[in-house]
């Protein structure tokens, strides 16, 4: 819509229909999830039969709220262990590797930059499976010719974090890249003419300048891993995330306790999405 030029009623009419059409089917599902989760009905679905917060709080045998859902707790607590470590480390790495893309003289950096950017062309379930067999196939190798039987080559807590990392530093990279690309070079020179070392410009200066960049990477690949069930789908071992716990109940038929579970992650995730805007807009 260019605002310059005059628009006639009917296109102003039909443009707000059309956003408004466009936000209710964004936000209609969601909103939805989020009445049901105090709707006292033993389906999680309508009709609407009552309000009741039995599904946050309830310890009944045939009423068991989230917060004394042990399996659903235990499958929060993997989620989170799983987030946090597939963040500390593809922020590490994406950032280290955001710097090699920067580098003028850096050989063969197209054809790198293309084999990065591959595991996010590659359907998640493509990727978990390839993971999947390849492990296998270590394993299998260490154990016939070395006679060792490595736990990480077998579904399990460590290669969902090694499965999710494969992709998500890439995405940490390319945001960290496009901050980057904004950097002025000459505040480095700057600092190491006037004695400074080298860990300490990139301590001071480039990692500063990196910050909003760094939380809103980190802020991105937690939300992401957490919420991952296709590679990690392939990958699970005896600890079940919440994503794939939530697949289970649903197929095996479940209580309204799910759409308590939606509300809470809906209600943590937008107050996770304004924080980073606050401090987005505190830092510029």
């Amino acid at each position: 819509m260019i605002r310059s030029l005059p628009q006639s009623r009917g296109y102003s009419l039909s443009f707000k229909l059309y956003v408004s059409l466009y936000f209710i089917f964004l936000f209609a599902p969601l909103l939805v999830t989020c009445v049901l989760a105090f709707n006292d009905s033993q389906f999680p679905s309508l009709p609407w039969k009552g309000f009741t917060l039995e599904w946050f709080t309830g310890n009944r045998p045939d009423r068991v709220g989230i917060f004394h859902d042990q399996i659903n707790l235990d499958s929060i607590w993997v989620s989170v262990r799983v987030a946090f470590f597939v963040t500390l480390i593809s922020v590490v790495v994406g950032t280290c590797g955001a710097f090699l893309f920067e580098q003028e003289d850096f050989r063969f950096k197209e054809l790198l930059y293309f084999l990065m950017l591959a595991p996010l062309v590659i359907p998640g379930v493509i990727l978990g499976i390839s993971i999947l067999m390849f492990s296998t196939t270590l394993g299998i190798f260490f154990e016939e010719v070395w006679n060792l039987d490595v736990e990480l080559f077998r579904p399990s807590f460590w290669l969902v974090v090694l499965g999710q990392f494969s992709f998500i530093a890439t995405l940490v990279t390319l945001i960290v890249s496009a901050r980057l690309k904004k950097f002025d070079r000459t505040l480095e020179e700057a600092a190491l003419n006037l004695g400074a070392n080298r860990f300490g410009v990139i301590w001071y200066i480039t990692l500063r300048f990196l910050r909003p960049a760094l939380i809103g990477a980190g802020a991105v690949a937690f939300l992401m891993s957490f919420e991952n069930f296709n590679t990690t789908m392939f990958l699970v071992g005896s600890e079940a995330t919440l994503p794939i716990n939530l697949y289970l109940q649903v197929r095996d038929g479940s209580t309204p306790v799910i759409n308590a579970i939606s509300f809470l992650l809906i209600i943590g995730t937008s107050l996770l999405a304004l924080a980073k805007l606050y401090f987005s807009r505190k830092e510029d």
